[in-house]
């Protein structure tokens, strides 16, 4: 009886011992056509026990770099793709440079930021009236996120012309539904709602809400008693 102790190491876990020993077989083989023949099958055994790499994009790319990598890099045969090799597993990416971004103005982010530049740098008048009002719209809103209240134009309008030297000057009101508002909501309409249709249930039960008044459920009652 074998021990997993006394076996070699377990390259990839997902495929197994059985894979593992049957690519192992394929370096004892001699014949180059034979060998490449049995390769083959071992790449269809390999997608068939791991239906999960259909979803991967080039999967008989991976099982192919997967039998590679468990015979150790030794495997003879040819590839439809690149074969790997062994300084390609071990090379690592490029570090990919992260944006070092210092905002002036943090609590309004880095992108408004960009659009008051665009915006100062605009010639056009009707444009640059855009973006005022856009830039003013967005903070009002950004402020009725972080405060849950509402701010007044006056005070927007302060903190603009702060940021911006007073270069720029929103003309249409920036109308934002505030988060207390949404959360007192009037409950009016709803009971509107409530009354019109208590006063339908009642017409259609001919009484009042629970259908218990002068039916002519009452009236049979009466007739058998008397």
């Amino acid at each position: 009886m074998e021990y997993n102790t006394t076996r070699n190491h377990l390259v990839i876990r997902e495929y197994g011992r059985h894979i593992q020993k049957m690519i192992e077989y394929l370096l004892t083989i001699e014949d180059p056509e034979k060998r490449q023949k049995n390769a083959y099958a071992v790449i269809e055994l390999m997608g068939f026990l791991n239906p999960h790499l259909k979803n991967v994009e080039d999967f008989r790319h991976k099982l192919w770099d997967h039998l590679f990598l468990i015979s150790d890099f030794k495997l003879k045969v040819s590839s439809p793709y690149p074969i790997p090799t062994r300084e390609t597993l071990k090379s690592k990416p490029n570090a990919l440079p992260y944006p070092k971004r210092y905002p002036k103005f943090s609590h309004l982010g880095k992108n408004l930021e960009l659009v008051i530049n665009k915006a100062l740098k605009e010639e056009n008048t009707e444009k640059k009236n855009g973006f005022a009002n856009a830039v003013a719209y967005y903070m009002k809103l950004a402020y009725n996120n972080w405060h849950k209240e509402t701010v007044h134009d006056d005070a927007i309008q302060s903190e603009l012309s702060n940021i911006t030297g007073g270069q720029l000057e929103f003309t249409n009101t920036p109308y934002v539904k505030s988060f207390r508002a949404n959360e007192n909501r009037d409950r009016s309409g709803y009971g509107d709602f409530r009354n019109k249709r208590n006063q339908k249930f009642q017409q259609r039960n001919g009484g009042n809400r629970d259908g218990r008044g002068n039916s002519g459920r009452d009236n049979k009652f009466k007739k058998k008693r008397f």
